[in-house]
């Protein structure tokens, strides 16, 4: 079993040996993951977070083997579970078109780990409850702002392709309710994602 660990950890190093980008170089990137949305709200307890998907589109520019600028466009499953309307609980699906706009910093020695961070904006598309299918999208405001961090690694598949593997997280700052006299509520979202950069 050691024998197949350090086998496999060998294989990996050699993957991404010769690795760094080139200054002017544009990468282009798919990728699918995995959400954990919740509400921040001050004051209170939070509810149950969500499960649900994002599916997303990237262009990573390099200023230079160690820096690049990274813009994403993603389609982001958001909201809360076992939260309370009008005295009965239901699940608050909140789905927004979001745009992170990040620095992406790449480090190690062969510059295949990244770390990335910036601003977002995220665009409503709906939001419903699910105990009574009312559709919520009026009273929620139409854009989301907050930060998006995020950590990841990249493995060469061919000579223009890359897999890549990360762990983000988004934090929402303005409220995303119209006209809210109770707490503020703040969208929370950790993803893992997989992807490919070519």
């Amino acid at each position: 079993m050691n024998k197949f660990f350090t086998s496999v950890l060998i294989i990996l190093a050699a993957s991404t040996a010769a690795f760094s980008q080139s200054k002017g170089k544009t990468e282009l990137g798919l990728n699918v993951g995995l959400n954990i949305a919740n509400v921040s709200a001050s004051g209170v307890n939070n509810d149950d977070p969500r499960i649900g998907f994002n599916l997303g589109v990237s262009a990573d520019h390099y200023f230079s083997e160690t820096w690049s600028f990274k813009a994403k466009v993603s389609y982001d499953q958001k909201g809360w579970n076992n939260g309370y309307l009008n005295n009965f609980t239901t699940n608050y699906q909140v789905n927004y078109i979001t745009i992170p706009v990040m620095a992406n910093w790449h480090f190690g020695g062969t510059k295949n780990w990244y770390l990335n961070f910036g601003p977002y904006v995220g665009i409503l598309l709906n939001a419903t409850e699910t105990a009574g299918g009312t559709d919520l999208k009026p009273i929620f405001n139409s854009t989301d702002f907050g930060a998006d961090l995020g950590i990841g690694v990249k493995f060469p598949l061919a000579e223009k392709a890359k897999l890549f593997i990360e762990l983000n997280g988004q934090a929402g700052i303005n409220d995303i309710a119209k006209n809210n006299t109770g707490s503020t509520l703040r969208n929370s979202v950790s993803a893992i994602n997989i992807g490919v950069n070519f």
